[in-house]
């Protein structure tokens, strides 16, 4: 999967370091795409990139960490690994305040990049996996009627039948007819798992959590 979805994205303006980078990602098995500065990034981004990025601290026009936050308003959580020639604390603090995987100072060992693009990777495929999970799950629940996505709502909400039915102005057995048919659409065997399916279905406030 890593090799179809995930890219490394390296992003530094001394194009020996960003040869040598990707030459030693490409050597590891991993596929990297490089840029010389945050703008051609930016000017070549596109949503469904998923991987992350390797990014120096220091650039023209946007720095690392800048690059980052304009991501972030972006809405995208790709993670970022920052790299410098110029170790400080208060970049550092910078660079991880704007929710920098790693901060690694050059000349900086290939095992120690190797092992937080890994770590990044796999933050990538937890969320491309809840994403894929959640439009599995909404394409079942388009399935539904209106009526009937009234009565999961309640449903998961802990409502009984006939709190539901009062609410709805409808009998309790109707409502148990729609539970069935609810739980057939969405491939449920339980209120249980019907509850469960209707709370997943609704995508969390960060998705990289």
């Amino acid at each position: 999967m890593r090799s179809e979805r995930l890219t490394v994205f390296v992003i530094d303006d001394d194009a020996s370091v960003r040869d040598s980078i990707a030459l030693m990602l490409g050597l590891a098995g991993y596929r990297a795409s490089v840029f010389a500065d945050a703008e051609a990034f930016l000017a070549a981004w596109r949503e469904d990139w998923a991987g992350c990025v390797v990014a120096d601290v220091r650039l023209p026009g946007l720095s690392g960490v800048e690059l980052q936050d304009a991501l972030r308003k972006r809405g995208t959580v790709l993670p970022f690994v920052i790299i410098t020639a110029h170790g400080d604390v208060p970049t550092a603090r910078a660079a991880f305040r704007s929710q920098a995987l790693e901060f690694l100072e050059k000349p900086f060992d290939n095992l120690q990049l190797c092992a937080a693009i890994e770590t990044a990777f796999g933050l990538e495929e937890r969320r491309i996996h809840r994403h894929e999970n959640r439009r599995a799950d909404a394409a079942k629940l388009s399935r539904l009627t209106a009526r009937e996505r009234e009565v999961l709502e309640r449903a998961a909400q802990g409502l009984h039948a006939k709190e539901i039915a009062a609410g709805l102005g409808i009998s309790p057995r109707t409502v148990e007819v729609h539970k069935t048919r609810i739980m057939e659409k969405l491939g449920v065997r339980n209120l249980a798992e019907l509850v469960r399916f209707a709370i997943a279905a609704t995508p969390p406030d960060d998705d990289r959590e």
